[in-house]
């Protein structure tokens, strides 16, 4: 049985006046056992060669570049293993103070978070029409009516680009009925680059 702790943050604006109070619990993954408690932890990102690449056709033929993020992601991820934790601190029922929780969805500081993210998310690709790139599995592409749509995925973060801004738009609006969604709109910095 893993623990658990909370973890709060104060996020902050720009100008340094506080934006909100942030509350998140996370478990302790260092107590895991691999083979036990998970089996698989690599999680495939998008290749800085490939970013660049679809910035260069991006730039070629004047598409727009969307930058989306998904909120508490790991969150989402469905767990494979059976992993029990302790009851949260605050939320231990005192009927049963002994018992544990069984997760069935991920939870941050997981071992296998980033891993069950990410493919709760790409297996849901398919179903929009995209197909995995050959040359970089964090890549998809989606063709329709000789409209192309490429989304990079990089853990939580995306960049959707493509001949036509009213199919990313529709592109968003599908993955935010089932990714709560931060629209970020275009894409000015990311992974160390700053677009103009």
């Amino acid at each position: 049985v893993i623990g658990s702790k909370w973890v709060y943050k104060v996020k902050r604006n720009s100008d340094g006046t506080i934006s909100r109070y942030k509350a998140r619990l996370v478990a302790q993954g260092f107590s895991q056992k691999e083979g036990l408690d998970y089996s698989e932890t690599f999680s495939l990102v998008v290749r800085h060669t490939t970013v660049r690449i679809i910035l260069a056709l991006a730039a070629q033929f004047n598409w727009h570049l969307r930058q989306l993020d998904v909120k508490n992601a790991f969150l989402h991820g469905d767990l494979e293993e059976e992993v029990c934790m302790k009851q949260p601190q605050g939320f231990v029922d005192p009927t049963y103070p002994n018992h544990v929780c069984r997760l069935v969805k991920s939870l941050y500081s997981l071992k296998q978070a980033p891993r069950v993210w990410n493919s709760k998310f790409t297996s849901f690709l398919p179903a929009l029409g995209f197909q995995t790139a050959l040359s970089d599995s964090s890549l998809f592409v989606k063709v329709d009516d000789g409209d192309v749509i490429l989304l990079l995925l990089y853990v939580d973060d995306i960049i959707l680009t493509g001949s036509s801004s009213c199919k990313l738009q529709s592109v968003i609006t599908n993955l935010a009925e089932v990714f709560e969604l931060k629209d970020m709109g275009r894409l000015t910095y990311f992974l160390g680059l700053q677009i103009h």
